[in-house]
């Protein structure tokens, strides 16, 4: 019986060691990440390290496809820059898939779809439901977003100031040196909740800007997009993918 339990331990820690051997010879891929975009991306300041719904996406496709991700904070307005240069490998952020982008990176399938929110003073009780509704507002909204241009196309703003975080636009409302902000959805939800009564989400207001984030590599990695694409569909048709929207709060 001994010798059987033995041979049994043996064979676990074989195997065990196997494994680890196996994933210590993975490929490290460089995977770019903005630092301050919750709850896809930030930095935990208890760990110093990035966390967040594309953070899990991105370690969940290493596993997948069988690279271990470098997680590398970097501003959203260099992700592509340091994507061509190959600084990065890969982006994870909430980085959405545009015409645009497109020409200068390329793109897997859209992991997640959402619109933009509108983020007021709390004081501020108006049933907000369009851009029209804001007529003569000082808005804020994230530099290098994809609402950029369409809000600057809407016209009939008093002024449309560009921030590098949501977090700076939520402050400013807070101070009252800002009317309104857009930004990604689920983004401009989480900073609602952080800040708590200064500022609120206007519910009433209706979407306009579909955003389709996906994880982008360097143009012409045709070879990688298969890769990752395959990886994105074992991980929705295993629940895994819905599991990590969950777990951050994120509707699928």
């Amino acid at each position: 019986m001994f010798q059987k339990a033995m041979k049994s331990l043996v064979a676990v820690v074989a195997a065990t060691t196997v494994f680890s051997a196996a994933y210590a010879d993975q490929p490290v891929l460089e995977v770019g990440a903005t630092p301050s975009a919750v709850p896809f991306n930030y930095l935990d300041p208890q760990t110093n390290t990035l966390k967040g719904v594309m953070i899990d996406i991105a370690n969940e496709v290493g596993k997948e496809v069988g690279f271990k991700p470098d997680i590398v904070p970097i501003p959203f307005t260099s992700l592509v820059p340091a994507l061509q240069t190959g600084k990065i490998q890969i982006i994870a952020s909430a980085f959405a898939r545009t015409p645009a982008r497109a020409e200068a990176v390329d793109f897997t399938d859209v992991v997640v779809s959402y619109g933009e929110g509108l983020m007021v003073p709390a004081n501020d009780t108006t049933p907000y439901r369009s851009f029209a509704d804001l007529r003569n507002k000082t808005v804020g909204v994230q530099i290098g977003t994809a609402y950029v241009d369409p809000i600057k196309a809407a016209g009939g703003f008093k002024e449309v100031k560009m921030y590098d975080t949501m977090a700076d636009m939520a402050r400013d409302i807070a101070l009252g040196r800002l009317d309104a902000a857009f930004g990604d959805g689920p983004v401009v939800a989480y900073q609602v909740r952080q800040i708590g009564t200064k500022v609120r989400l206007v519910s009433t207001y209706k979407p306009v800007i579909a955003t389709n984030i996906a994880l982008a590599v360097k143009k012409g990695d045709t070879a990688m997009v298969a890769k990752l694409n395959a990886a994105i569909a074992k991980l929705r048709q295993d629940g895994k993918l819905n599991a990590i929207l969950a777990k951050w709060g994120v509707a699928s």
